[in-house]
Formats: structure tokens, sequence, C-alpha cells
């Protein structure tokens, strides 16, 4: 795993891949300002419905909802940051191949656009999903100190293993080779989500953590030695 990390660190400056990170980043942004304007218009009128037309009250309830905006977009910036990459992860998938796995590259297909989309939703809905579904025990175990933090981790990693490692097997392996290739690699992939997860944790390194994410599951589908 410190190979492909370091590999793809080394490729951040390649044309293609950061390209991929801006259009990524700016479409990331995108889905996070139309979610925080959806909330302040329909927290307004939502006030207005109930409370009548109270300027003060809607004001009030549109800075509230702009709050809860900025609360979502920190809870929610892995899931979706990881679904936007995901609808351009053919180009970071292909570049990677074309400097380290030119042969592979050959036998490889790219995916339609609405299957990228599919796969990107189906990502953010399973993370997002998960962690609302298991949210319960986030709060039971913060009296333990560490054990939110650790689960959080953990639920994640794997999530994020899982996600990143069919972002690139769907473009090499035909749907019925998935479930067992899932299977051999369940080790490896767990130690890509963790990966990313803590990269994804850390202020800055956030932003490039995806798009790194993508680069490092290409080395883990191709390189054995990467462990």
């Amino acid at each position: 795993m410190i190979r492909a990390f370091l590999l793809s660190v080394r490729q951040l400056d390649d044309p293609v891949i950061a390209r991929v990170f801006i259009k990524s980043f700016f479409t990331t942004l995108l889905v996070f300002a139309l979610l925080g304007a959806g909330l302040w218009f329909g927290a307004q009128g939502a006030a207005h419905w109930i409370f009548g037309a109270n300027r003060a009250t809607s004001t009030l309830a549109a800075v509230a909802a702009t709050l809860g905006a900025a609360a979502a977009i920190w809870l929610l910036f892995r899931a979706v940051a990881i679904a936007v990459v995901g609808l351009f992860a053919d180009d970071v998938v292909r570049a990677v191949e074309v400097r380290h796995y030119p042969g592979a590259r050959e036998n490889s297909r790219d995916i339609a656009f609405s299957r990228s989309l599919a796969m990107g939703a189906g990502s953010a809905a399973r993370t997002i999903g998960a962690n609302i579904l298991i949210a319960p025990i986030y709060v039971a175990l913060l009296a333990t100190g560490i054990g939110t933090a650790l689960l959080f981790v953990a639920l994640n990693g794997w999530l994020l293993g899982r996600d990143l490692g069919d972002m690139v097997a769907a473009r090499h392996l035909p749907h019925a080779a998935m479930r067992d290739w899932r299977r051999t690699t369940r080790w490896r992939r767990l130690a890509l989500g963790l990966a990313v997860t803590g990269l994804l944790m850390v202020p800055l390194i956030n932003l490039i953590a995806p798009v790194l994410g993508a680069a490092m599951a290409t080395h883990l589908f191709h390189g054995k030695k990467i462990a």
C-alpha cells in the first residue's frame, strides 16, 4: 500500500489527473452549493408557509438551514467526493495504466457515463445509509473516548475499499467475475479503504484524497506486489 501511495503521489502532476482533480473538486463544490441554496430557499418557504409573511422568522430559518448545510458538508463530503470522482474515474485509471501497466490498458474497457453515475450514486447511498444506520452505536461509543473514531474509520474504510476497488475492476472484469475478485482481495481493499479514509480526515489533503484513492486502487488491481 505504501508503494501504491507513493506512485500515486508522484503522478499528481500528470495533466490528465490534474484535470480530473479540478473537475471533481468544482463538481463537488457545485453539489454542495446547490444543497445549500436548496436548504436556504426551502427553509424560507417553509417558514413563510408556517408562520406567515414574517421576514425575520424566514431569515432566521434560512440561517439555521445554512448552518445545517455546513454540518452536512462536513458529514457528507467523503461520500459525495468519492461519488463525484467515480464519474471521472476512467481518466484516472487510464492515466495510471498508460504509465505503469500499458499491457493491461489494451484489455480494458471504458465504462458508460450512465454506469459511472449509477456506481457513484450507489457508493454515496451506501456510505450515507450505513453511517446513519450505525449512528446510535457512534453515540453509545462516545463514552469510550476512542471507540466512535475507530468504528467510523473501520466502517468507512471497508466501504471505500469496496467502491474504489469496483471502480477499477469494472473496467477489466465481467460482472460475473466481480464477486470472486472481491472475495480474494478483501484485505487489500480494506487496507486501501483505511488509507484513503485517513487521508480524507486530514485538512487540505482531503481535497486530493479521492483522486489519490482512484489511482491507488488502480495500482492495487494490477500490482500484486503492492501490500
